[in-house]
């Protein structure tokens, strides 16, 4: 194993023809085929990247931006924009293609927390990364930023499960569109 990796070196691209059979009862293509594929492609590019097996740890939000219509040619890239010791984020661009108009439009976004694991079932270290233009270094840092983020939120969660105060919710509740019955 290397001990520093560029960028470039596990970036993909995954293409694939949106076809019926992939389609929701609305017509459009459903949204648990494209984290399907979100999840094949960061998985690959984790794979590539630490030179082995990985696993899926989390994944951050994932908004759907706009439809994806049966014909359309759906492209997912992916991108190590963070690695710690053991872990990496993915980053994944989703555009679609119609290739009647050739419109192209972004469609989701998102970042997959990848863990390599070694032959032992256990995590393992992986390649540092070695950023070698602005948009390396800005998505490292916008990674790194979403981490820091994600740890606060998990403070603020315990936290607030630990100081649970009954009458307290309920007050804010009454403000809330919900109906309580107890």
């Amino acid at each position: 194993m290397l001990d520093f990796k560029p960028v470039g070196n596990s970036q993909i691209t995954l293409t694939e023809l949106m076809i019926p059979s992939y389609s929701n009862f609305g017509g459009k293509i459903h949204g648990g085929h494209i984290l399907s594929l979100m999840d094949k492609v960061a998985y690959v590019c984790a794979a590539k990247h630490s030179d082995g097996y990985c696993i899926t740890a989390s994944i951050d939000v994932v908004n759907f931006l706009a439809p994806v219509e049966v014909g359309e040619l759906v492209s997912l890239m992916a991108s190590v924009n963070y690695v710690g010791n053991t872990s990496m984020i993915i980053g994944i661009r989703v555009v679609s293609e119609n290739l009647k108009t050739h419109v192209v439009k972004h469609t989701n976004t998102s970042y997959f927390t990848m863990v390599a694991i070694g032959d032992d079932h256990k995590p393992k270290q992986v390649p540092g990364l070695i950023l070698k233009s602005q948009d390396d270094i800005r998505r490292f840092s916008q990674a790194l930023n979403r981490k820091e983020l994600k740890n606060t939120y998990k403070k603020d969660e315990a936290m607030i499960k630990n100081i649970y105060d009954r009458d307290s919710f309920l007050q804010i509740l009454q403000h809330e569109r919900c109906k309580i019955e107890l």
